[in-house]
């Protein structure tokens, strides 16, 4: 979410030096637009097709004087081109035959019966295992990665707004992008060189960075992690590529015949190879597919060639359309390595065609390939543990010797212009507005103020809550931090802070140690998985409309001293201490439990001593950063483990009781296809003693109107406790796919959720003999409680509203059949 709110909001300030353009519109003799018609220049593989309303912009460094414009059913039009910018043309293109009464593009399946594009696809599925590097036991190669933001649909209303006073400078470095015919103005340029190694027997590959140059922001590792992470790597003989969290039918998918029609166009040699031309476009609207062409090779049924573009109504947000070129070399007859790889998104805040946004662009040049040069597997272990600054100040003879695309002249320029940008100050301001957007923080000299999301709460305690928090920050790769906050309720007049600090003991292994204290109120039971975060605070806690009764909020004295590190990667060990007292922060909440066998003698609060170790594994975790705080650049997309055994500790600093607890957490991520994206996640736990009301493991309820993980929206709180229990919760995100089949509904661009979860759980009766607190305390031991939830998302884009149906357990008081909750987000 913080990628995509980055995108959204920084929306600041490569080029080409094209010497041939051409725009315009297709449409048939009746005057009719025709979309997927195929316009190339003659001579030349460079080409597109029309988009759905029938145009097309083609731009290329080369001089040509004639597009080739051809569609089934059509005779191919040779079109002379007048000068070496040519806009707004308007092509008609006439029918092949008078047998032909009507020619359209179809929607549905068509016929596969006789059609030679799909004997070729199935060639290419035949043979698509024996291209690329997945070919030999090793490899190795050179990669050079150029990225660029730029800002688009420059014009005179762009050009005099204020905000860009004192910085006109910069649209002397405007140009035309070869897609869509838009002005744009760079924004951020960012190159690195990047030697890969990789073993296909061992299933490793290592990256190694040579050298990384930017535009005005120097070694930031982070800023430019996120800017990678919006283009995952992918495979166009995938079944599926993954872009901004979403799964696109291929093109060259084994199912692509149910979401694509397939056209033979053309062939011709490329190279000294003899290759045929598809076009393809998609079957229906709205759905993640893309249209365009490529060419493949007549006998290893390679390909060489393949352009992709997004239809304008896919269901995908803030990105108006995706644009990719690859290209491919030959290594031998049977194997073809990317040598090129383009990759164009347009970003905007709607899609209409007029609408101003950003292009972010990424292209990737491949070479010096080696092959089946073994190395031990140590060496794809090894990891780099701290900052190596020499990497981001390569001299300019460096990039000369290791740039595999030579920068155009005015691509050179860009890096003096926006070095010149970042000295502005009102440059300098929007930046500093979209940094504080995507991290929460105001940034000032050595230290942070926020996050500015929690400077205001309500909850029936506390009533009004006002929270003023900061953080020590003199670079990303600190070695050590120090953060807290103070708050006030004004209904129960009191102060209350947190405060903790960490350090980076050991750069190689992560040896960290932390220390913190906080006096908060909080609502006990919104996880079951145990924490000991000292600045941590749930949204229950803080819940300004709730559902009945929200008094059940306790008083915490938390005290946490811990030790952690990491051996491997991904895998961390933490072994902590803390110290606890809790007691009730309403006068019509109890916590009271009985202190001596007589059960006569109660005490309202809890002093509680705990030793715990936790194991957690994060496989495909992605973290840049070395100092003692890291950055996901992946978040949720990795699976997680996390095992837990504490034990407390009775007469420790006054600690009232003896228990072992155990307790297990698993989150696995999947992208299911076309089918749009689900999670899973199981718990379980087991408490061995006996302990009081606030030290068991109460079933997450939810009484707030807005989404909390892993809770259960139409449980109270307090309904059900447990000291063991197995949980899980399952939701799938169709992104769309049901809603693209009904006819006006797709043009919403809803998406739809569904979801399931249930909860079975014990009481052992040692531990309700301990409680006194008044309430009845009660397990869904019997049958698995469980409720299922129907979910509409992208509602204008960020809301999301899911309806809560509870499956049993009707029968117990004031309890809740359904329940609404809401979420904004920013998500593609």
């Amino acid at each position: 979410m913080k990628k995509i709110l980055f995108l959204v909001l920084l929306v600041s300030w490569t080029n080409v030096l094209a010497q041939t353009k051409a725009g315009g519109v297709v449409k048939d003799q009746a005057g009719e637009v025709l979309p997927f018609v195929n316009v190339i220049f003659k001579n030349s593989t460079k080409g597109t097709t029309t988009d759905e309303s029938g145009k097309f912009y083609l731009q290329t460094d080369e001089d040509y004087d004639t597009l080739k414009v051809s569609f089934i059913g059509y005779k191919t039009l040779n079109y002379p081109l007048e000068s070496s910018v040519n806009l707004d043309l308007e092509i008609e293109i006439q029918e092949e035959t008078s047998e032909l009464d009507e020619v359209k593009i179809f929607r549905g399946k068509t016929s596969k019966k006789d059609n030679p594009a799909l004997a070729i696809l199935k060639k290419i599925w035949e043979n698509k295992r024996t291209n690329g590097v997945r070919a030999f036991k090793q490899y190795e190669y050179r990669e050079y990665e150029k990225l660029e933001f730029d800002l688009n649909s420059i014009d005179s209303s762009v050009i005099k707004n204020p905000i860009f006073k004192g910085m006109e400078f910069i649209f002397d470095y405007t140009d035309t992008n070869q897609y869509s015919g838009k002005t744009y103005l760079p924004v951020f340029i960012n190159e690195s060189v990047t030697k890969v190694y990789g073993d296909n027997k061992l299933n490793k590959e290592r990256e190694e960075l040579l050298g990384n140059k930017n535009s005005g922001f120097s070694e930031n590792q982070k800023l430019i992690a996120y800017v990678k992470d919006l283009y995952d790597e992918y495979n166009v003989y995938d079944n599926y590529l993954k872009f901004y969290d979403k799964s696109f039918v291929s093109p060259l998918s084994t199912t692509g015949v149910d979401n694509y029609n397939y056209i033979l166009n053309d062939s011709a040699y490329i190279g000294d190879k003899w290759c045929y031309n598809i076009i393809y476009y998609p079957r229906r609207k709205n759905e993640l597919t893309f249209k365009g062409d490529f060419w493949v090779n007549d006998t290893t049924w390679a390909i060489k060639k393949i352009n992709l573009e997004t239809s304008a109504k896919a269901n995908i947000n803030w990105v108006k359309q995706v644009y990719i070129e690859q290209e491919f070399e030959t290594l031998n007859d049977s194997v073809f390595l990317i040598k090129r790889d383009h990759f164009v998104a347009d970003f905007g805040l709607n899609k209409k065609e007029s609408s101003k946004g950003m292009y972010a662009r990424r292209t990737l040049i491949y070479e010096d390939y080696q092959f089946n040069n073994p190395r031990k597997k140590e060496f794809y272990e090894k990891q780099v543990y701290e900052a190596r600054p020499q990497v981001y100040t390569r001299s300019d003879e460096f990039w000369e010797n290791n740039r595999l695309e030579k920068l155009a002249k005015q691509e050179e320029g860009i890096y003096e212009m926006l070095d010149s940008l970042t000295k502005v100050k009102s440059f300098q301001r929007v930046y500093d507005i979209a940094t504080i957007f995507q991290s929460g923080y105001v940034e000032f000299n050595g230290w942070d103020f926020g996050p500015v999301y929690s400077l205001v709460g309500y909850n029936d305690v506390e009533g009004l809550r006002l929270r003023a928090g900061g953080r020590t920050y003199f670079g990303q790769n600190d070695p050590w931090r120090i953060e807290g906050y103070g708050a006030y309720g004004f209904k129960d007049e009191k102060f209350k802070y947190g405060i903790a600090g960490k350090w980076l003991l050991d750069k190689r292994s992560r040896l960290i140690v932390s220390a913190g204290n906080r006096r908060d109120v909080e609502q006990l039971g919104a996880s079951l998985t145990n924490t000991t975060d000292i600045l941590g605070r749930s949204l229950a806690s803080s819940s300004v409309i709730s559902v009945g009764d929200n008094d059940k909020l306790s008083s915490i004295n938390l005290s946490v001293f811990a030790l952690e590190m990491e051996p491997l990667k991904n895998f961390r060990i933490r072994l902590s201490g803390s110290y606890r007292n809790i007691k009730p922060a309403s006068p019509d909440f109890k916590l009271d439990y009985y202190t001596s066998d007589g059960s006569y003698r109660t005490n309202p609060e809890i002093d509680q001593t705990e030793v715990s170790t936790m194991l957690i594994y994060t496989p495909g975790r992605e973290a840049v950063g070395y100092g003692v705080e890291q950055n996901i650049i992946n978040e949720g997309e990795f699976p997680s483990f996390f095992l837990n055994y504490g034990v407390g500790v009775k007469n420790v600093f006054g600690s009232d009781f003896d228990y072992k607890k155990l307790q297990f957490f698993y989150d696995q991520p999947f992208q299911i296809g076309g089918f749009g994206r689900a999670n899973l996640s199981l718990e379980t736990g087991k408490t061995f003693g006996d302990v009081p009301l606030a030290l068991l493991s109460v079933i997450p309820g939810n009484q707030t109107y807005f989404a909390m993980y892993n809770s259960f929206p139409v449980l109270n709180y307090y309904e059900f406790v447990t000291d063991s229990y197995v949980s899980g919760h399952f939701e799938h995100n169709f992104n769309g796919r049901l809603f693209a089949r009904i006819p006006l509904l797709r043009e919403l661009n809803l998406r739809e959720l569904v979801g399931i979860r249930g909860v079975w759980g014990d009481l052992s009766e040692g531990s309700r003999n301990v409680d006194a607190s008044g309430l009845e305390l009660r397990a869904p031991d019997k049958d698995p409680y469980w409720e299922y939830s129907l979910g509409v998302g992208n509602i204008f884009k960020v809301l999301r509203i899911d309806a809560h149906f509870r499956g049993n357990y009707f029968e117990i008081p004031d309890s809740r059949s359904f329940a609404l909750t809401a979420s904004f987000g920013f998500h593609f």
